[in-house]
């Protein structure tokens, strides 16, 4: 026994010193930061659950190639990658300590519909945004009022500062309260616990969906363009279009009107689309120059998947013993447990659910006790 103390004691100093891990969110012209002291690996993600993947497989090889600190690992980024990190932090909130976002927007991963408020309680994320963003406040709230871990925005404050910032926070490696929401079973790890079935037809009030809600997503059939969202009028400035276009617009073309409703500017437009709700044809009129042109288009509306959500809420009460585990849409899941933690009782959705007494996986299924994993 005190072999193994001394080896465990060994084994957490060495934890102790290894450095932190940084994953740099970046685009093609971005270099990573270099922080004396911490390793810092730059990634290029798309804002989708491939992108996440390669964010694991990319924590992963840092891992290998050089041990560090797991409960001292931070994901920034900075322009047009923050969406991915928001959807890093919602999808896997078990890998970071704490998330730095720099400008850009998670417009996309809100519009995804991904985006889990329950997810991010131990991932404390910092956005970083000039006051002149207007058209992002509307996000920001939108991400508060899902309870997104957002913290708030210091004034004045440096991205020095910022970086600084990440290096306070570190994890639990059991956190004692754990909260996750999901739609995909391919994302159904929660700290210790992982889900391992679902069933909508479990339903629990008592757990409400935390979604970030997500605008209508609604975009004009005119393939990709581009453009300023702090752009004056009149109308709507179409400020870049993708190599090879095919589409109808041109550089410098404004968009006065759709469907008959005027554009006002680039906000107006963004707040129109997102209030559109139905795929139809419209009209689109368009300033080229000192012509107009009418342009006949569609409004698309894109194709959501995860309508339906489960979530677990699970609780060790230190106290009492206890782990009390809440669920919504679940009929089976694991839980890894510390030896310190045990034994302990088990509490399902009110079911006793028997005593755990020994070390590590234990699952758990509707009717049925408690029992080791195989």
């Amino acid at each position: 026994m005190r072999l193994i103390l001394g080896m465990l004691g060994a084994a957490t100093l060495l934890l102790a010193q290894a450095p932190p891990l940084l994953v740099f969110v970046s685009g093609n012209a971005q270099p990573a930061p270099q922080i004396p002291g911490w390793e810092v690996v730059a990634v290029q993600a798309a804002p989708n659950d491939a992108g996440v993947r390669a964010i694991e497989a990319a924590v992963e090889s840092s891992r290998r190639e050089r041990p560090t600190n797991p409960l001292r690992t931070y994901i920034a980024s900075q322009g047009e990658e923050t969406a991915i990190l928001f959807l890093a932090v919602s999808r896997r909130p078990d890998l970071w300590a704490a998330a730095l976002a720099i400008g850009g927007t998670p417009k996309v991963a809100i519009d995804s519909g991904r985006l889990f408020g329950a997810n991010s309680q131990l991932v404390p994320v910092l956005w970083i945004t000039r006051p002149e963003d207007r058209l992002l406040q509307p996000l920001r709230a939108k991400l508060v009022t899902a309870g997104f871990n957002l913290e708030p925005q210091p004034p004045g404050m440096t991205v020095e500062q910022a970086f600084q910032w990440l290096a306070t926070h570190s994890r639990q490696a059991f956190p004692e309260k754990v909260d996750c929401e999901t739609g995909n079973p391919a994302f159904s790890g929660c700290y210790w616990v992982q889900l391992t079935r679902f069933d909508p037809a479990q339903r629990n009030d008592a757990v409400p969906s935390t979604r970030v809600q997500p605008g209508s997503g609604a975009a004009l059939d005119l393939g990709g363009f581009g453009f300023n969202p702090d752009a004056p009028g009149p109308g709507l400035l179409v400020g870049w279009l993708p190599e090879n276009y095919k589409g109808p617009l041109k550089l410098g073309d404004r968009i006065l009107s759709v469907a008959g409703k005027e554009v006002p500017d680039a906000a107006g437009y963004v707040q129109m689309m997102d209030q559109t709700t139905d795929q139809k044809p419209v009209g689109v009129m368009v300033q080229r120059g000192k012509e107009r042109h009418r342009i006949e288009t569609r409004i698309l509306l894109p194709k959501r998947d995860e309508a339906v959500t489960v979530r677990v809420q699970a609780q060790f009460l230190a106290d009492s013993r206890e782990l009390l585990v809440i669920t919504r849409g679940v009929t089976e899941l694991r839980a890894t447990l510390p030896d310190y933690w045990l034994p302990c009782s088990i509490n399902w959705n009110g079911n006793s659910m028997g005593k755990a007494d020994s070390p590590g996986c234990w699952l758990l299924a509707l009717g049925n006790q408690a029992r080791k994993c195989d």
